[in-house]
């Protein structure tokens, strides 16, 4: 008996480890598919639990929609509830002919702001030229910025089928260039023109039409940002309202653009409560061209004064170095700061509890700068508190892995140290040249900020520019955001180079699209 039960236990115990290779085969099979799903250890398949760090806290969850406060808050503006603003052509208006002068390539240079205040101008202008529009680049060199290879240049930001559909009868556009002239491009052979901002209709006409008839093509540089003038005149009233359907009909995100921004907003409003939309536009750019830097401390004046020097430089800015900040705010050439703005929104009748939404990109010092808002209200929140990681992932593409994308650390501190050749020799050492430009580094609320002792600034790694791309999706998240917002304040309406900026945007196509939805303007 005892012989039999031993034989027993042991094929038992065979039967077990049995089972249990079998289980962990079948584990290994299921993470090898899922693997097929993963890109850079971020699931691009969803989970019927959506988790983001923001939870609302409500003083009264019952939120009284009828009544004056609520009215006088959140309630449209009377007197333009009845301006309907309409892009449609007056009159006649003819078709793009079968036959045009030649092709207009266009390479758009900047952020999201500058990006989309020109596309309308790009526009208008082929129209004016009779000229065939290629879709305008504004995302070269992917490959090297490591984004995603399924979006391509203007796909990467704008829904291009949408685009193309939208502009049809009024200018003949394609998507790239004949196999002959892409080839005559890259070998650098078609006439370029790098226009100036706010360039007159005059100088398209005189300049531009001739080249462009003699040569088939040219090509279009806009550094700037608008590259038509902003009032035309009143005989190219058509070409004005040509702009407003490319900008508030013809502009489209791309799918996963809007579907996150429509999750955004959803969250945004729990049991169905407004929103406030709060663009800061305090950008190191901006605050260095209007000579703005007092109104920070230490080393964040240095850096707005060190990339003012630059601007100087190269003739971005026309004035001194240094400036009286206090004059520059009292003028209203300076942001309102976050606790500025906090005061006016509580002055004005808003709650302790409205939920404020920070849009516009990034603002400069980091959220230590934000936090007199924090304090005074208890829902301030931005994208990162609205979006998970494996949502902007998804937005993002699948993107090529760098290995020499690494976290910024601060430099290591070099020892200097005798050579070898010095201390066997009892020569003299010949002097040694000075020793170059060395980048001093601050840490700033958990980036590495630099002032170097040059003028030059340190050249943009892999990362940096993956960033900078990542910044044009995540600022059309906020434009979709305050556009679509109950209430919008903008505590700055210029960029760094003193044009309008993304709240100017933002204003522009709230009133087209709603006039009376409540928008402030702070006399600063």
């Amino acid at each position: 008996m005892k012989g039999e039960g031993k034989v027993f236990l042991k094929s038992r115990m065979k039967w077990i480890g049995l089972l249990g290779l079998v289980l962990s085969a079948f584990s290994l099979l299921v993470h090898f598919l899922l693997a097929g799903f993963t890109d850079d250890s971020i699931s691009d398949y969803s989970i019927p639990v959506t988790i983001f760090s923001w939870r609302p806290i409500f003083d009264n969850p019952r939120f009284a929609r009828h009544t004056p406060l609520y009215r006088r808050l959140w309630g449209p503006t009377r007197h333009v509830e009845t301006l309907l603003p309409d892009a449609n052509p007056r009159g006649f208006h003819s078709d793009p002919p079968a036959r045009t002068n030649g092709f207009v390539f266009v390479r758009i240079q900047g952020g999201f702001h500058e990006i989309r205040n020109s596309i309308p101008d790009v526009v208008a202008v082929s129209r004016l030229l009779n000229a065939t529009l290629v879709i305008p680049e504004i995302q070269s060199t992917t490959s090297s910025k490591g984004i995603s290879s399924q979006f391509k240049s203007f796909a990467y930001l704008y829904n291009e089928e949408h685009f193309m559909a939208t502009i049809a009868n009024d200018v003949r556009v394609v998507k790239t260039l004949p196999k002959n002239l892409k080839w005559a491009r890259r070998k650098k052979q078609i006439p370029s023109f790098k226009v100036s901002y706010g360039s007159s209709p005059y100088y398209y006409l005189h300049h531009v039409l001739p080249v462009l008839i003699k040569h088939s093509v040219v090509e279009l540089v806009v550094p700037h940002g608008g590259c038509l003038q902003a009032i035309l005149p009143s005989d190219l009233e058509e070409y004005q309202r040509l702009r407003c359907r490319v900008a508030f009909h013809g502009l489209q995100f791309r799918k996963e653009v809007q579907e996150l921004s429509t999750k955004v907003l959803q969250r945004l409003r729990p049991l169905g409560r407004p929103f406030i939309a709060y663009d800061p536009g305090m950008t190191r750019e901006a605050l260095a061209y209007h000579g703005c830097a007092e109104l920070f401390q230490d080393v964040h004046t240095e850096l707005i004064q060190h990339k003012r020097a630059w601007m100087i430089k190269r003739g971005i800015v026309k004035g001194k170095l240094s400036v009286d900040s206090a004059e520059q705010r009292l003028a209203g050439l300076c942001p309102l700061m976050p606790e500025e703005v906090g005061i006016l929104l509580r002055a004005y009748g808003y709650s302790w509890d409205t939920i404020i939404y920070v849009a516009g990109g990034e603002v400069f010092g980091g959220q230590r700068t934000l936090i007199p808002l924090h304090g005074m209200f208890e829902n301030v929140v931005d994208r990162t508190s609205l979006s998970t990681s494996w949502e902007l992932a998804k937005m993002y593409g699948r993107e090529a892995k760098h290995n020499d994308i690494k976290k910024m650390t601060p430099p290591s501190v070099e020892v200097e140290t005798k050579h070898d050749s010095l201390k066997s020799t009892r020569q003299r050492p010949q002097p040694l040249p000075p020793p170059p430009a060395r980048p001093k580094y601050y840490n700033i609320e958990g980036w590495w900020g630099w002032v170097a002792e040059s003028d030059n600034e340190p050249e943009s790694t892999v990362i940096e520019l993956r960033t900078n791309a990542h910044k044009l999706l995540w600022e059309a998240i906020d434009y979709v955001v305050s556009v679509e917002a109950d209430v919008f304040i903008s505590g700055f309406d210029r960029d760094g180079k003193g044009h309008p900026s993304f709240a100017s945007l933002v204003m522009g196509h709230r009133l087209y699209q709603s006039a009376s939805a409540k928008t402030f303007r702070p006399d600063r």
